[in-house]
């Protein structure tokens, strides 16, 4: 049996800003087919040079990726959604902190996201409840 469920895209933004996110998801789609090592080395490649994302940056990165893929908004999107936005960042010159841990209060599992000054962007959750095993 299945459970109904809505996904809300994010509205108002702005056309260049997802232009922007479908290249940086055409980008991150096959990123995340690579091995964790070797992803971590071309993500690492890509941030040099960049400075430090903004909360507000990294937000409109994010709610730009959600408002253009659907695989990226759904539950188990979280590994091509926090790198298409760190892409999606560097494209401005910009880095957040993309990391990939574990959730430590039930359910336990993987997840991928991304911080700022260490608070995960827009995850509606406490600042200690993933605990990075990865960062970049």
């Amino acid at each position: 049996m299945t459970t109904p469920s809505s996904l809300s895209r994010p509205t108002g933004v702005p056309l260049r800003h997802r232009l922007g996110a479908r290249l940086a998801v055409a980008l991150a789609t096959p990123l995340t087919r690579l091995k964790p090592r070797t992803l971590r080395r071309v993500l690492s490649f890509l941030r040099r040079g960049a400075r430090p994302a903004e909360y507000d940056t990294a937000k409109a990165a994010r709610d730009a990726v959600l408002a253009v893929s659907l695989r990226c908004l759904g539950p188990q999107g979280c590994l091509p959604r926090s790198v298409a936005v760190v892409l999606l960042c560097r494209l401005s010159g910009t880095w957040p902190t993309w990391c990939a841990g574990v959730r430590v209060m039930p359910p336990f599992g993987a997840h991928a996201w991304v911080e700022t000054d260490g608070v995960p962007v827009d995850e509606n959750v406490p600042a200690q409840y993933f605990r990075p095993l990865m960062t970049v």
